[in-house]
């Protein structure tokens, strides 16, 4: 039986991801990404499926109540999969309205919306899956265990705090109307598509054209790292498998420092440059033609609320849903460096935004 989704949010990083994901495995599926196409979302990034017709695009905003409607009611939509959300953590420092704005009121539109079209009448199957952060949760020390799904939200920025509180509309629109919904909190993402304000694209794109590569603090903050893909697989799985009601941590099980990921990045990237001349000829500037990327490590002033650590225990969708990640941090940051030397095409114009 085919399903019609509406994926909001579905030009940036992680949807588009997702998007390019389930064409693949369910082809038979209707699809409409439903985006607003702000800096962070890129149209080009779908091209090649919406000029196959594997998609129906609609620039919209996910506040914007009646068109949200008119797409679930036009395209038949009984599958939606709500990716849309400010997400960088220093703009909600400078700039929180715009984060209370998406991905509050947002999310409240879009379940306000859902709630009339799937629970009208008798009512219909359908899905509302909701895609959450792991920062919800706060900050660990260094021998605290991994969040957990029940654990106590503590967020610490304008941006986690926002996150928490569409989580628990969905929650509430799950346990008050009997909205059919599933939310997944996951880890940090990297990969293809992604903006390059983020740490692995941000030092990446850097390193090619020799500016400065800003670390936090003493760049020991530690994050757990999910290859985007897997993620896609994961939320494929809560959608298909997961309980009516449920969340579901999808992590990566790879805990890394901020420094050492800069390091990282550096290393193989002097790599690329000595195993493929080619790359000395396009990126002059880099002083990964010499083997010297660490050279442009930066230590800038630590940002306001930084939390230390996240990681995410990820039992429940191994154990309820038999996924885990298939991607090592080694083959996925290949793949990850592989894409963006392979795409300068479409980072390079980001690069002014």
């Amino acid at each position: 039986m085919s399903r019609g989704l509406l994926v909001t949010g579905g030009a940036g990083f992680i949807g588009a991801n997702f998007v390019y994901h389930w064409c693949e495995r369910h082809p038979e599926d209707r699809v409409v990404v439903y985006d607003a196409l702000t800096y962070a979302g890129n149209r080009a990034s779908l091209g090649p499926l919406e000029g196959a017709g594997q998609i129906i695009f609609i620039e919209g905003d996910i506040c914007d109540g009646q068109r949200v409607r008119k797409a679930l009611t036009d395209h038949e939509i009984d599958t939606l999969v709500h990716f849309a959300a400010e997400s960088h953590v220093d703009r909600s420092i400078t700039g929180p309205d715009a984060f209370i704005q998406t991905n509050l009121i947002g999310t409240y539109t879009l379940l306000a919306a859902a709630k009339e079209v799937f629970l009208a009448g008798s009512g219909r199957p359908h899905r509302f899956h909701h895609v959450s952060t792991d920062e919800v949760f706060g900050s660990l020390g260094p021998k605290d265990p991994a969040f957990i799904e029940t654990l106590r939200y503590e967020p610490n920025s304008p941006y986690s705090a926002s996150k928490a509180g569409s989580d628990h509309l969905v929650r509430a629109y799950h346990h008050t109307y009997g909205l059919e919904v599933t939310t997944s909190n996951c880890s940090n993402n990297y990969g293809p598509f992604h903006f390059p304000e983020k740490l692995i694209p941000l030092c990446l794109t850097n390193i090619l054209d020799g500016r400065p590569l800003p670390v936090y603090g003493d760049g020991t903050n530690i994050r757990d790292w999910l290859y985007v893909v897997d993620h896609a697989q994961g939320i494929e799985r809560v959608i298909t498998d997961g309980q009516v009601g449920d969340t579901y941590n999808i992590g990566g099980n790879n805990e890394w420092a901020n420094i050492d990921i800069v390091r990282l990045l550096c290393s193989a990237l002097n790599e690329r440059f000595r195993e493929n001349p080619e790359l000395v000829s396009r990126y002059p500037e880099s002083p990964a033609a010499r083997g010297e990327a660490e050279s442009l490590i930066t230590y800038v002033e630590d940002r306001a609320g930084h939390d230390w650590r996240y990681a995410i225990d990820a039992t429940k969708i191994e154990q309820d849903l038999g996924f885990s990640p298939s991607e090592t941090f080694e083959t996925g940051i290949a793949k990850t460096l592989d894409w963006y030397l392979n795409h300068e095409s479409w980072w390079r114009p980001l690069l002014k935004s």
